[in-house]
C-alpha cells in the first residue's frame, strides 16, 4: 500500500479536500471485490502523481456518515476534486488510461 494515500474521516474530510488543488477520493470497503481490484492501480497512481494530486481513501464501513453525506450508493466510487470542489464522480472500476484522463483533467 502506498504511503502517499490519506485516509479521510469526518474530522479531516473538509480540511484535506479544501486545501488541495487536485484530489481524488476512493470510497471502498475491504469486502468489495471490485474495490480490491483497484488497489494496486490506485497505489501506483498515487506514487506517479505524487506532489500533483492528493490521493484519499474512505472506508465506507468505518465512515458511514461520509458515504451517506456524499450519496455513495455503490462502490468503488471515485470523486475527483479541483480547488476543493468536486468536478467528477465515477462509480465502478476503470482502466489505467481512463483513470489518468480523469486525473489529468483536474490538474
Amino acid at each position: 500500500m502506498s504511503d502517499k494515500i490519506t485516509y479521510l474521516t469526518d474530522e479531516n474530510f473538509e480540511s484535506v479536500l479544501s486545501g488541495a488543488k487536485a484530489a481524488v477520493v476512493d470510497f471502498y470497503a475491504d469486502w468489495c471485490g471490485p474495490c480490491m481490484s483497484m488497489v494496486s492501480l490506485y497505489d501506483q497512481l498515487a506514487d506517479e502523481y505524487d506532489g500533483k494530486v492528493v490521493f484519499c481513501k474512505i472506508n465506507t464501513d468505518d465512515q458511514k456518515r461520509l458515504a451517506i453525506k456524499n450519496k455513495v450508493m455503490s462502490i468503488p466510487c471515485f470523486m475527483f476534486y479541483k480547488n476543493g470542489a468536486m468536478t467528477e464522480r465515477h462509480d465502478g472500476t476503470m482502466s489505467e488510461i481512463d483513470f489518468k484522463k480523469k486525473l489529468d483533467a483536474i490538474l
